[in-house]
């Protein structure tokens, strides 16, 4: 399946560099069959129904980014990918003349470079970073954002708790403490999940045969709770975000949701037979060629979601990460 598949061209000035004042104003795209309306985000209320269940990711985003020099002087920057055990974590460098025994010196924090391979492995002088990174780090934002985020917590859900990730599940960007409470009010389910987000979700595809692409693994959790309100909804299920359908899809066997911890490559492009009990899918708009958007044309439908792509562009919506969204039934 060739990668051209999955282009189209977007004007630069269309790459939201930052969030709208209020979260749940973004605009909302509906598909349902053929037909597309045009609506807010706060109303995506009344596409829900009691007896509904809505899967959240509820993945918080570490601040994983340092900035830090050699002992020669030269600027390092960092990014912590993964914690191995303890001090030790795989990370993302960008510096010159980095190797193994290279030592790299932060704010109250050193680090040595004890592996290079794909990624470098790094053995700082301290076992928790979390407090550490909490005050020090900064928020590792896509490269496609220039401007400076001057709220950290915009690009966190209202609802993130377990720390891990290194970019933000975005379809959750949109909703707002208010808007989640009258969803429940409804009458509808929230199920939390968690999967933290890693290179796997945006590493670009480089091959022009998209079937030969390799996902790096991202870890997965999904309680017995919530999989007993997913596996009991008397009405749709809908996941918030491509993170969350991965999640579940690693999990179900024949529309059923199994607990589970565990890691997941699950690469869902056209042509991928669904296994989960999802319905419904709340996403953003995803960059030409990325495995987002793949999985969104698997769920529902290449052609349809290229046409909604054109007409989200002729309308002026925001695309990517502090974008607008999608809500697209099956």
């Amino acid at each position: 399946m060739d990668i051209s598949l999955f282009d189209y061209e977007l004007p630069k000035e269309l790459i939201a560099q930052e969030p709208i004042e209020e979260r749940d104003k973004s605009k909302l795209m509906v598909l349902a069959g053929n037909r597309i309306e045009h609506r807010r985000f706060y109303e995506l209320v009344e596409y829900l129904e009691k007896g509904d269940t809505l899967i959240i990711n509820d993945s918080k985003v570490i601040h994983a980014k340092l900035k830090g020099k050699k002992e020669t002087g030269g600027k390092v920057e960092v990014l912590l990918v993964r914690n191995i055990e303890g001090s030790i974590w795989e990370c993302l460098i960008r510096g010159r003349k980095i190797r193994e025994g290279t030592k790299i010196f932060f704010k109250n924090l050193k680090a040595e470079v004890i592996q290079k391979k794909d990624k470098f492995i790094l053995k700082f002088d301290r076992e928790n970073l979390e407090e550490y990174l909490e005050k020090w780090g900064e928020v590792p934002l896509p490269p496609y954002i220039k401007k400076e985020l001057k709220n950290a917590s915009r690009y966190q859900t209202v609802y993130a708790k377990k720390p891990g990730s290194i970019a933000a599940p975005t379809a959750g960007l949109h909703f707002s403490e208010k808007l989640l409470t009258q969803i429940e009010k409804k009458g509808v389910k929230i199920a939390p999940i968690t999967l933290h987000v890693s290179i796997g979700t945006f590493k670009p595809v480089k091959v022009e045969d998209i079937t030969k692409h390799k996902m790096e693994a991202e870890y997965f959790e999904i309680s017995k709770k919530s999989a007993e309100i997913i596996n009991n909804t008397e009405g749709k299920v809908i996941a918030v975000g491509t993170t969350t359908v991965r999640a579940i899809e690693s999990s179900s066997v024949e529309g059923r949701v199994i607990p589970k911890k565990d890691w997941t490559n699950l690469f869902i492009y056209p042509s991928y037979k669904f296994r989960s009990p999802i319905r419904g899918l709340i996403t953003n708009f995803h960059l030409p060629r990325s495995t987002l958007l793949m999985l969104v044309c698997a769920f529902a439908g290449r052609e349809k979601i290229l046409r909604a792509y054109k007409e989200a562009i002729s309308k002026r919506y925001r695309f990517y990460s502090f974008g607008d969204a999608m809500l697209i039934f099956k």
